[in-house]
């Protein structure tokens, strides 16, 4: 029988150990033969990322990298897909992985078996996991594999350099390091190295600082010569034009994505310096998303011709292009009747008619699927994330547009997540508290597929509305670069304005809304619950909580790693130019009295976002006697993987809700506050 209590003591089914054991993180799936393989994040076994494989659905998939290895790249400390089937000429295939603890590539000559024999490709490097690999595919010859290459000469995070090259498959690299031959270099970042079908020419894509993959790239071809790739062309891209994962549709020319229209669309342009780009499928659409990691493709060729692409508009649906005529038609594909609606952008493979990829729901997360092009809109699950959740206690999103106020954009999009039981209803005159999640990034984006993590609190009587602020990814170029010189000014105001639009509609109660992210979405609720006491806004929110956020600019931009050592040139400024504004901005000397109680997550092994910067606003908050709680976890990284950080992280967000924002979870104790 359902009864009445107060938002956010409601009774729920869903505990924080569920979550953890339905964080099951897949990725960069990829059809090999007769099965599909992918990456598995693994939260039980300390967050290890092994390599799975499954010829069919709901039969027990095998896995093909047991412990200790640890199937996870380094590159640009975000990593990507690191793994690469290679066909043997009997039949069959072997498997490459790069492996955390060193970062080493190994050659797997049996994936899957008993005995488990993986033979390292690469030489030790003499910084410890210094040379990183990834992005990898197989030479045309199929002796090599060409990648790309990370080389970090000292343990500080200096001199790194990057290059295309080439690795042996016979293992001669693992003891003479001169056997890996250098391909393309003189970037400082490279991705997608694409040979041609004759083997003749290699296409990548390149770009330098300060520049992110977002603001502008180029493809670049060169013929390969000996033992390396002679002078190259720029084909298209630019400062001001992103563009991202080439493949050959002939031996002369190539298919592109650009954004050179303000969305990133498909393009097909010839394998020359100066050649037109002849747009395949124009639209107000984006056919790709952010590269934040290396690996992944966000369209695949079939064997008719046709592509299989991802494409939409604050999500992405699959659907069928045909690049000589341009039409697109939608891929309507489903489970059980039930529509598979959302795509991610890890990858999509392909072969012949079948495509598989990562996609998702409402009901259902990102789960590893495969689906025929030609037949009928059935899928198959190769793999989900069980929640063992009745649907009835997950929450149903909603899109939406609310209006900003500000700025020289109209709306903000966001997705809502009331609170939704079975078993429970708020009083009538009670309003829930709601809470602003913001992603991280922050150039990244939110999909409206199921998280757990979210049904734990909404199945309490907890909203969420979790918001694509100004300089997300699916709105197209110009919302993109509304964050550009304003981070710290459009995320908040679009936070803080989406927060009050649902307390003006009368769906939260405007003195319990509370915001919390992670990264640079912690960076966010940081900048929002100090920014409005320098006199910018007026205070919105009763309570924050961060998880390993940035807080002081100028040292972030001093010690962060080399993928994004310029990102704040774009965000904030160019240092030393800019230096007041990083100081204005940053939360770390604007607490105040009236700041808000927060509650800091934070990862002591952090090389993104390391501890100083949780520990510099912890002793800020502590001076003005604020009452905030830091808790700090061992062997956690930038993003927490271990089921039992997870539980922790969890139930101490939810302790910190229900004190703050005036109500008792059942089960769950208050947070340890300090203040000053």
């Amino acid at each position: 029988m359902t009864k009445i209590a107060p938002y956010g003591s409601w009774e729920s089914p869903i505990t924080a150990a569920d979550v953890a054991r339905g964080q099951l993180p897949l990725g960069f799936p990829d059809l090999v033969g007769d099965e599909v393989w992918w990456q598995e994040g693994r939260p039980d076994e300390g967050g290890r990322t092994t390599i799975m494989a499954s010829a069919t659905a709901g039969a027990e998939p095998r896995q093909l990298v047991p412990a200790p290895y640890n199937a996870r790249t380094r590159v640009h400390e975000y990593g990507g897909r690191s793994y690469l089937p290679v066909p043997r000429a009997a039949g069959g295939f072997d498997l490459v992985f790069a492996n955390f603890t060193d970062q080493r590539l190994y050659h797997l000559g049996t994936p899957g078996g008993e005995a488990f024999d993986p033979k390292p490709l690469t030489p030790e490097p003499v910084v410890a996991a210094g040379l990183r690999y990834a992005d990898m595919v197989l030479s045309p010859d199929d002796r090599e594999i060409w990648c790309v290459r990370e080389a970090h000469r000292d343990n500080e995070g200096h001199a790194i350099t990057r290059a295309i090259v080439a690795v042996p498959l016979d293992g001669s690299a693992a003891s003479d390091p001169d056997a890996v031959r250098v391909l393309a270099d003189g970037a400082d970042f490279f991705a997608f190295p694409t040979p041609s079908p004759d083997g003749t020419r290699l296409a990548w894509i390149s770009w330098d600082h300060p520049r992110m993959p977002w603001d502008g790239t180029e493809l670049r071809v060169g013929p390969v010569s000996g033992t390396t790739v002679s002078e190259s062309a720029l084909v298209i891209g630019g400062p001001e034009e992103s563009v991202l994962a080439p493949a050959w549709s002939g031996d002369d020319s190539l298919y592109v994505i650009s954004d050179a229209s303000g969305w990133w669309n498909l393009y097909e342009v010839a394998a020359r310096a100066g050649a037109a780009a002849r747009a395949l499928c124009p639209r107000a659409e984006e056919f790709a998303g952010p590269l934040w990691q290396l690996g992944g493709r966000p369209y695949t060729i079939l064997g008719d011709g046709r592509l299989a692409v991802l494409h939409g508009v604050g999500e992405t649906r699959l659907g069928l292009l045909d690049p000589v005529s341009g039409e697109l038609t939608g891929a309507e594909v489903s489970e059980g009747g039930v529509p598979v609606r959302t795509f991610g952008f890890s990858g999509i493979s392909g072969s012949a008619a079948t495509v598989v990829a990562d996609a998702g729901g409402p009901s259902t997360a990102l789960s590893v699927i495969r689906a025929s092009a030609t037949a009928g809109p059935e899928v198959e699950v190769i793999r989900r994330q069980a929640t063992g959740v009745s649907a009835a206690y997950l929450p149903v999103p909603r899109q939406v547009a609310l209006p900003t106020g500000v700025g020289d954009s109209p709306v903000v999009h966001a997705l809502v997540y009331p609170p939704s039981s079975p078993d429970a209803v708020g009083p009538a005159d009670e309003r829930p508290p709601y809470i602003v999640w913001i992603h991280g990034g922050p150039t990244s984006n939110t999909l409206p597929v199921l998280n757990l993590e979210k049904a734990y609190f909404t199945s309490r009587g907890i909203g969420i509305i979790d918001v694509n602020y100004g300089g997300s990814t699916g709105y197209g170029r110009a919302y993109r670069n509304r964050l550009r010189g304003q981070w710290g000014i459009v995320d908040v105001e679009d936070a803080m304005n989406a927060a009050l639009a649902l307390a003006r509609e009368g769906e939260a109660d405007r003195s319990r809304l509370g915001i919390r992210g992670g990264s640079a979405g912690g960076w966010t609720v940081l900048a929002s619950v100090t920014s409005a006491l320098a006199g910018d806004f007026e205070p919105v929110f009763a309570a924050g909580v961060s998880y390993f956020g940035v807080s002081d600019l100028k040292a972030f931009a001093a010690i962060t790693h080399d993928f994004e050592s310029r990102y704040l040139d774009g965000l904030v400024g160019p240092l030393p130019e800019a230096a007041q504004l990083y100081d204005e901005r940053s939360p770390v000397g604007h607490v105040g009295p009236g700041t808000c109680p927060v509650l800091l997550l934070q990862g002591l092994d952090d090389p993104i976002v390391p501890p100083p910067q949780a520990e510099s606003i912890a002793r800020d908050l502590a001076i003005h006697g604020i009452p905030y709680a830091y808790i700090a976890f061992e062997g956690e990284s930038h993003g927490f993987r271990k089921a039992s950080s997870i539980i922790v992280s969890l139930e101490a967000e939810l302790g910190f809700y229900g004190q703050v924002l005036g109500f008792e979870p059942p089960g769950v104790p208050p947070v340890r506050l300090a203040a000053g």
